[in-house]
């Protein structure tokens, strides 16, 4: 107990153990990424039926008016909103506008292992590349 209360006290020392973790590794990413990486995760879940029903009922494919080049594409519908209400950070809406953001090699990833090591490359790229 003595040590926890002066761990709370002082914190980690610099060199510790505790920031050379299995967590270190994730530090390449902001926040702003590592928040679209898991939304994103959960798109491509859902679409192949891996993660709870209830998201699949969020998503809808887009299917235009007339046969466009965009309709094979695996675009999703984007629901019309307000964007300076909160429901433009809403899961229904914040998921189609990331997925349809993504690149069509990263989209078409055959696996969850595929499409994490695809994201995680473009989230990379996009997190680092000079402006």
């Amino acid at each position: 107990m003595r040590q926890l209360q002066r761990f709370c006290r002082w914190g980690p020392h610099p060199e510790s153990d505790w920031q050379r973790g299995p967590w270190a590794e994730k530090v390449w990413e902001p926040l702003r990424y590592r928040i679209d990486f898991k939304v994103l995760l959960l798109v491509f879940k859902a679409l192949k039926g891996l993660a709870p029903p209830y998201l699949k009922y969020l998503l809808i494919e887009y299917t235009p008016g007339r046969p466009l080049r965009s309709q094979e594409a695996g675009y999703l519908a984007l629901p019309k909103i307000h964007k300076k209400s909160a429901s433009g950070r809403a899961f229904s809406y914040r998921a189609p506008k990331l997925w349809n953001d993504l690149p069509a090699n990263v989209r078409d990833a055959p696996s969850v292992l595929a499409f994490k090591s695809r994201l995680k490359t473009h989230l990379f790229s996009l997190c680092f590349s000079s402006p």
